[in-house]
């Protein structure tokens, strides 16, 4: 699940509009809308952003990630 579908999902489950977070991070209904759906890539100030909104520590929708590692990095 991308860090957008994991956004999506947590304003669901606590009942927070796109349009409320949209206007709370000064960014784009447009480009927020298609962040969450997994069609864009959040940049990593908007993520800040978010996550200032709904009070959440960045923790809340990142895990840290091994590399995969096919031969040489």
């Amino acid at each position: 699940m991308s860090v957008g579908e994991k956004i999506k999902a947590y304003l669901k489950e606590k009942g927070i509009s796109q349009k409320w977070l949209a206007l709370e991070t000064c960014i784009s209904p447009t480009k927020l809308n298609l962040a969450l759906n997994g069609h864009r890539r959040l940049t990593f100030e908007e993520f800040e952003y978010i996550c200032y909104a709904l009070n959440v520590p960045v923790s809340t929708f990142l895990e840290p990630k091994k590399p995969v590692r096919e031969g040489k990095c």
